[in-house]
């Protein structure tokens, strides 16, 4: 049985630990649930919604996340034998973090552009999971799964595509995972299903837009991304420049990312949840809720 099968932003950045109270106990079994988050802007991107849906589900979640803008394990690592030694930068003292709470979870992530990469994960997955359990032995230690780009993005090309980073990506965290005993947040595989189903795939390039010579303020059609995607910046000449982010999620993706991790970790479900962001209509919400609940109890569906 596998491990998915068991589940029912250059400056490290500590955030400040909070508190968020819900509903009365009286309506339903309510959780208060103390995770420490560590990554890097995918990490921000997969929780920033996440207090705002566990408030709305009556739930209480006190979250502290020890993150570095595009950060790979081997980055906190070596943060973390800094720290071992005595340092007494920021990025190394932000583990002392482990010993603020008895934390419920504690989290980390390879970063995207490496997570294909199984080898790149190898000796610090490891080497993090043991340092984490010596500092915090009644955590669970998690990994978050993170996600592909999105299908038009520029690192797919001479053969490599979108569904074989997602396939690399998937293989290398459940490996990884196997390897540790440990569970996986399935954002990843969310994402995938979105990108998948019938009432929310987009498609990506539109064929009906101008990408070589694109003219302010037109950009293409980006219904049901789930990434920033393009979008127009003034520069500090005045002048608009046409950019492009398929990597970080954009609201809808941050809330999908967000409903997978609150039903992973509260075991509560979803569906209903009154949390709207906005951005996002009241059908956005529905398909969104039935996508992230569907993974994290049936996994990768259908079958890709």
């Amino acid at each position: 049985m596998t491990f998915r099968k068991q589940l029912a932003f250059s400056i490290a950045l500590i955030l400040p630990t909070f508190s968020l109270f819900g509903a009365s106990a009286e309506e339903t079994p309510h959780k208060h649930v103390k995770l420490l988050a560590t990554g890097n802007s995918f990490t921000h991107n997969a929780t920033a919604f996440l207090p705002a849906i566990v408030k709305a589900g009556g739930d209480t979640l006190t979250l502290k996340q020890i993150t570095i803008a595009g950060a790979p394990i081997e980055t906190h690592w070596k943060n973390i034998a800094d720290f071992q030694a005595g340092a007494t930068n920021a990025q190394a003292c932000a583990w002392a973090a482990l010993k603020a709470e008895k934390w419920d979870f504690v989290t980390f992530q390879q970063a995207s552009i490496n997570s294909f990469k199984l080898e790149t994960y190898r000796p610090f997955a490891r080497q993090m999971y043991d340092f984490i359990k010596a500092q915090a032995p009644t955590a669970e230690v998690v990994i978050h799964e993170t996600w592909a780009y999105r299908e038009d993005d520029a690192l797919f090309k001479n053969g490599f595509t979108q569904q074989d980073m997602y396939w690399g990506l998937r293989k290398a965290y459940e490996t990884i995972a196997g390897e540790l005993g440990c569970r996986l947040i399935p954002v990843g595989d969310a994402f995938q299903n979105a990108r998948a189903d019938a009432e929310w795939k987009g498609v990506f390039p539109d064929p009906n837009f101008n990408y070589k010579n694109p003219v302010y303020p037109a950009l293409p059609d980006q219904t049901h991304s789930l990434n920033n995607g393009h979008s127009w910046i003034k520069g500090k000449d005045g002048k608009f420049n046409f950019t492009t982010d398929n990597h970080h999620a954009n609201t809808a993706g941050e809330y999908l990312a967000a409903a997978v991790w609150y039903e992973f970790l509260f075991g509560h479900s979803i569906i209903g949840n009154t949390f709207v962001p906005k951005g996002l209509s009241a059908t956005d919400i529905a398909v969104l809720q039935r996508i992230a609940h569907q993974t994290v109890t049936e996994g990768l569906k259908p079958k890709q």
